[in-house]
């Protein structure tokens, strides 16, 4: 029996702004959004349809995104991101500016003085 590939999705832990509850979200994607630098973009949501067992919280987020074509969530209130499957290729956004190379002071003043 073939062993089906399991697909790769991200869990996001948040903190909800509204009553500030630590939530997580299951998606396909997520990216840098167009509301600025400070902000990420989450969609294709992911909800367990195949379980027997019922989760109330996963069954009311999945009321709530009904509908929702993408959640842009303040970086300041994302706790974590976890890629989950094994076919991951890592993160990638457009406006990373994290290989940056920062100069330390002693490099920036001329030599002699």
């Amino acid at each position: 029996m073939a062993k089906k590939k399991e697909e790769t999705f991200y869990l996001i832990t948040y903190r909800d702004a509204k009553d500030a509850k630590v939530l997580s979200l299951k998606a396909k994607k997520v990216m840098d959004s167009t509301l600025g630098l400070s902000f990420v973009a989450i969609s294709d949501f992911v909800f367990d349809t195949k379980s027997v067992v019922i989760n109330p919280e996963e069954e009311d987020q999945k009321r709530q995104f009904e509908g929702v074509k993408s959640l842009h969530l303040s970086i300041y209130s994302i706790i974590s991101i976890e890629e989950v499957g094994e076919d991951h290729k890592g993160l990638k956004f457009k406006k990373d500016k994290s290989n940056l190379v920062v100069l330390s002071s002693e490099q920036q003043q001329p030599k002699g003085k």
